[in-house]
């Protein structure tokens, strides 16, 4: 149950797919103008990397990686297929990508109508894809894992796109200088944001201090430094013989 905890907290706010490895930024930038149409994608990314994250993760389990086709037989056991996890996140990934147009056209057009491209954009999104490629590279252990991870870096990419999109709806009643208006106020206050996401780290790293030393490593601790004592006087005890031969040759 910690792992979990600690995997959810981690991928919003540490790992953030925003601010920690800047993925996704082009919808991040293009469709945080109104909170309305930043919910909808928001929900969208969250959707889609939840499905497809655990669905890439059963793909590179048993049929990516080098031996993950055993199951089949022991004549297929060294066979790689590494070089199709591309190909195949990417078909995953459009196919959920798909059936999120298909649904958001159906019940709700004038969101479908204000996101525009950036809906079927969803299936070259960097984050969506960079999700899978993370789960594949830290080697996430199992399918709970993995949907959990999934999850949380939607919602972390959400919160992100929801964030700015409230902030940019202020700001357009605000006195910004003039060389500032537009991207480059959000450039600043992305960053910004990123410091402030990135000080939850420490709510990860409490229980990082090292142990109470115990009697038995204390123990230890002495002999060792008994030894390096021993140690140090005969070194000395050999200088001082050299030293006399030389003085009486």
């Amino acid at each position: 149950m910690l792992e979990h905890l600690e995997l959810f907290f981690r991928s919003i706010f540490i790992d953030n797919m925003v601010f920690a490895v800047f993925l996704g930024m082009c919808s991040y930038l293009a469709v945080s103008k109104k909170v309305s149409t930043a919910v909808g994608l928001g929900a969208a990314v969250i959707f889609v990397l939840g499905v497809t994250v655990p669905l890439n993760w059963l793909l590179d389990q048993y049929l990516l990686q080098d031996g993950a086709l055993a199951w089949l037989g022991p004549e297929y056991a060294d066979y790689d297929l590494g070089f199709l996890s591309f190909i195949l996140f990417i078909a995953t990934i459009a196919t959920m990508v798909q059936l999120v147009e298909i649904v958001v056209e159906k019940f709700s057009p004038a969101l479908y109508n204000s996101l525009g491209i950036f809906l079927p954009l969803i299936a070259v999104n960097c984050a969506i894809l960079g999700g899978s490629l993370f789960m594949q590279t830290r080697e996430i252990p199992n399918l709970g894992l993995a949907l959990n991870y999934g999850l949380s870096s939607g919602i972390g990419w959400f919160l992100a796109i929801l964030a700015i999109a409230a902030i940019r709806e202020k700001i357009r009643y605000s006195n910004v200088p003039a060389p500032l208006r537009g991207l480059g106020i959000t450039f600043i206050i992305t960053g910004l944001m990123g410091i402030g996401f990135q000080s939850f780290g420490g709510m990860l790293t409490g229980d990082n201090e090292p142990p109470e030393p115990t009697e038995a490593t204390t123990a230890k601790t002495d002999s060792k430094e008994e030894e390096k004592e021993i140690k140090r006087e005969i070194e000395d005890e050999k200088r001082t013989v050299s030293y006399n031969d030389v003085i009486n040759k």
